[in-house]
């Protein structure tokens, strides 16, 4: 059994978080500058089964493209080029940083926790991997 992997891309850090094999429990992976993500997919992919993709779709009020969106379609292009025997599924990620911060100062975490860059990232990405894999519960 394969896992799932997370991608809450950004244009400088890119939030990952993957599932256990038997896709129930979404943890944190790790937080990457984004120019290094092929490479370190690459590495991951070697020690593990990955059997999907779930990427971040960043929406815009009224369903319009956005600059952002444009970098992750060319993203998500980029990652059926490179690893196409791994599907991927996208989500909305709209308001998924805002939910982040949210999340860390409700959960108690230390404003020096919170404040390194790329802390919002990973919880994005591991919030969005959650609610993935809820959505595909019958």
């Amino acid at each position: 059994m394969g896992r799932l992997l997370a991608i809450d891309y950004g244009l400088k850090r890119t939030g990952l978080a993957v599932s256990d094999p038997l896709k129930i429990i979404a943890t944190g992976l790790a937080v990457i500058e984004s120019e290094k993500l092929f490479s370190f997919l690459q590495d991951y992919i070697k020690k593990e089964q990955v059997e999907k993709f779930v990427v971040g779709m960043p929406r815009r009020h009224g369903n319009k493209p956005s600059e952002m969106q444009t970098s992750v379609r060319g993203l998500v292009e980029k990652l059926k080029t490179s690893f196409p025997e791994i599907s991927i599924s996208e989500i909305d990620e709209s308001f998924s940083t805002i939910r982040a911060r949210e999340a860390m100062l409700t959960g108690g975490m230390k404003r020096s926790d919170r404040e390194k860059k790329g802390s919002a990232d990973q919880i994005s990405a591991t919030m969005l991997l959650q609610e993935y894999m809820a959505l595909q519960k019958p």
